[in-house]
């Protein structure tokens, strides 16, 4: 372990291995590696912590290790490599890294982004800032909106092509060139190149891009249509800009980290997670660095659909809750829930395929205060890292939900995993009861407890929004917590969204990280079409969906880690009049338009439930995935099988006073690294690990399944407890 990471309180970092194999210092670990090992490591870089997850497997057994250590804000670089250093593993040895990144989302939302310029249509060069008929509050109005490319930096020179892709205005090729030198003396580090129709003819744009790029300084030069090839002036211009902002920064960050490893011996592939929840090599995920956008929540469906796979689990609704935000996400036949159109912000939509995450500004470091009205709020401003919740001892002042979480009993002051100073439980209640509890006239005990069900009613709306906007009852699935603070919160969550079973993965608080190292690669293409279906030549189907698939095989080639193709095709198509568009699967690249038809208006009956015959149909967009499948990696070595005990009571800590229901209660505590499979306990109770806790409430009752996952069903209130070993706990 580095010298560095000994300076840290212990707490910060840990490392579990299997039984198979002792843990190995830095010497040992290279001669193991010339024997044939293969180590993979996937890391995510939260808001609070920096997360990783290596997977060894070799002639001499499988081993997990795992380690979380603070984010270091200042350079996210030095938080992997402290982490690396946590489990004793050096670079050198390792065979492939996977990396999520919060890197190009936080950037948009802080707005700490490059100066990007603009070159468009003449005309059209406030279609950014215009945008759709759109407010940033739904009510009154105020609020304003900033596009992310200043108007000075927006630049026209003539051209026009029309929607069906004709040449009406020939490029003005001079005039591209006084722009880019005009962007260029005005100190913009990269530049959009986006005309009106490119996604039915790209030749201008294609051509503009030869021009600007002889003359700018680097390769930040972004095409609108290259990225994505769909129409909507607006949303195509927004994905371009955005990807154009960041291209620097993930640029820049990415530099660092390669060389960092570089510099410690690692010589391999580094692969970064997309929001699109596959991964794609670093030396390409510059080009289209907007699509790495939610990399880090997409990380973590990934790593829920693969845990809900090993155990039979269809449908499941994923509630991931970390240090500032909570984010949720629809999996539906153990497939996650896509979406190409998410608004990041207000105002900027990005329609590139990601998997559709929704997140409330509802974590763990999320600050509860009053409003001007003397209302109680929570978030989405938060602690962050630094200075973090008051009961971290790192300078925090204000009461957040992690600190209500410990003034409830629910969270033990002694093992808490960021703490620099220890601060007394005592503190932290006055603290609550001077912020909160006296100017609304209440305990302590229920000010915290009204400031956990505020952020609970926070969290169920994002899960409503996700679930019922697709169609889908949310009350059919299950839910799948995660996340450093998910399992603290699961089963009142669960009772208010009237949900029967709760899953909490063996790894709750890494969860993300795994995501990245069980990810495929994966690359997603749209092109737009935008024809009543009955026009359309199926050949061009056929034509469009076999291209995709050719470059999306040429991405992937040469990786080692891929051991198949798996292609699925889409198509996003409505009703003649329609706005909003409706995914359907398509089952081969030679579908009919009768099958295309017969599609559509299943899909829109499941959806809406009714029909439409006498309505022709569009058909908008074509879009397919190329996924290079990875091998998979042994879950169930995520809990060292040796620690289990051999029954409950041998998992048994201790005790603990819990606040619930309006009363303190006896909770037993129970380590969740001794737990055996088919172990039953019955709430109140509370499960602690080393990266998160989880709380098994009053009413519900928890059973480890096969796969090391705790099951929690949630009794209704008024039934007699079921039989503690009730086959059906245990059951998929």
């Amino acid at each position: 372990m580095s010298k560095d990471l000994k300076k840290l309180p212990p707490t910060f970092a840990f490392s579990a291995t299997c039984p198979y194999r002792s843990h190995t210092n830095n010497e040992s670990s290279l001669e193991i590696m010339a024997n044939g090992d293969r180590r993979i490591v996937g890391i995510d870089i939260g808001g609070t912590f920096t997360d990783l997850v290596l997977y060894e497997g070799c002639a001499h057994g499988p081993r997990v290790l795992v380690a979380k250590v603070p984010t270091t804000t200042a350079n996210q670089a030095d938080g992997v490599l402290q982490a690396l250093d946590a489990v004793g593993v050096e670079p050198a040895t390792i065979d492939l890294v996977i990396h999520g990144t919060t890197a190009t989302t936080n950037a948009v939302l802080e707005r700490k982004i490059a100066r990007v310029g603009l070159i468009t249509t003449k005309g059209f060069r406030d279609t950014l800032e215009l945008g759709r008929r759109t407010r940033p509050k739904p009510y009154g109005m105020t609020g304003v909106f900033e596009p992310l490319i200043s108007r000075e930096h927006r630049l026209e020179v003539g051209e026009r092509m029309t929607a069906d892709g004709r040449i009406l205005t020939p490029l003005d090729e001079a005039a591209v060139a006084v722009a880019a030198r005009t962007l260029i003396a005005a100190g913009c580090e990269s530049v959009v190149i986006h005309f009106l129709h490119a996604y039915a003819n790209d030749v201008h744009e294609r051509r503009a891009a030869e021009i600007v790029r002889a003359l700018w300084p680097n390769a930040y030069v972004t095409c609108g249509s290259a990225l994505l090839s769909e129409y909507r002036e607006y949303e195509r211009g927004t994905t371009a800009s955005v990807n154009a902002a960041v291209q620097p920064i993930l640029d820049r960050y990415l530099s660092r980290l390669i060389a960092a490893l570089q510099q410690r011996g690692y010589t391999k592939d580094l692969l970064i997670m997309n929001g699109n929840g596959g991964t794609v090599a670093a030396r390409r995920v510059i080009a289209d660095a907007a699509k790495t956008v939610m990399s880090g929540p997409a990380s973590g469906v990934m790593a829920a659909a693969a845990t809900l796979r090993a155990s039979g689990i269809t449908n499941a609704i994923t509630y991931d809750m970390g240090g500032t935000s909570t984010d949720v996400a629809l999996i539906h036949g153990g497939i996650p829930e896509v979406s190409a159109e998410l608004t990041i912000d207000y105002g900027l939509p990005i329609h590139v395929p990601m998997v559709d995450v929704r997140t409330v500004g509802a974590g763990g470091g999320s600050i509860a205060s009053l409003n001007a009205a003397g209302m109680l709020t929570v978030g989405p401003e938060s602690a962050g890292a630094n200075p973090g919740p008051i009961c971290f001892g790192r300078g925090g002042t204000r009461p957040t939900i992690t600190d209500a979480n410990l003034v409830l009993g629910r969270l033990s002051p002694e093992k808490l995993t960021a703490v620099g100073t220890h601060v007394a439980v005592a503190a932290v209640r006055e603290a609550i009861d001077r912020q909160i509890a006296t100017p609304l006239g209440l305990g302590v005990e229920v000010a915290a407890a009204a400031i956990l069900a505020l952020c609970n009613t926070l969290m169920a709306g994002a899960i409503r929004s996700v679930s019922l906007s697709r169609g889908h009852d949310p009350r059919h699935f299950q839910l799948f917590a995660f996340g450093g603070a998910g399992p603290l919160h699961a089963v009142a969550l669960a009772r208010e969204l009237g949900l029967d079973d709760v899953i909490v993965p063996a790894r709750p608080g890494l969860t993300n990280a795994l995501g990245c190292l069980v990810a495929d690669l994966r690359q997603d293409y749209v092109q737009t079409v935008n024809a009543p279906l009955e026009t359309v030549d199926p050949a061009r189907i056929g034509a469009i969906l076999r291209a995709h698939v050719a470059e999306g095989r040429a991405t992937n080639a040469g990786h080692a880690e891929t051991v198949a193709t798996e292609i699925t095709h889409a198509a996003e198509m409505q009703f003649r009049g329609q706005t909003h568009l409706i995914r359907v699967g398509i089952p081969s690249a030679d579908v009919t338009l009768a099958e295309l038809q017969t599609l559509f208006e299943a899909a829109y009956i499941t959806r809406f439930g009714i029909s439409m015959p006498e309505i022709k149909a569009q058909l908008v967009n074509l879009i397919t995935s190329v996924i290079g499948k990875r091998p998979a990696v042994d879950l169930s070595l995520l809990l060292d099988p040796a620690a289990r005990s051999a029954d409950v009571a041998g998992a048994k800590i201790g005790e603990r006073r819990v606040y619930g229901d309006n009363t303190w209660q006896v909770a037993a505590v129970y380590a969740r690294e001794r737990l055996p499979l088919g172990s039953c306990i019955v709430g109140p109770a509370i499960v602690e690990q080393l990266d998160a806790t989880t709380v098994v409430e009053t009413g519900a009752i928890a059973v480890v399944d096969p796969a090391g996952n705790l099951r929690i069903r949630i009794v209704p209130a008024g039934s007699a407890h079921r039989d503690p070993v009730d086959a059906s706990l245990t059951q998929s």
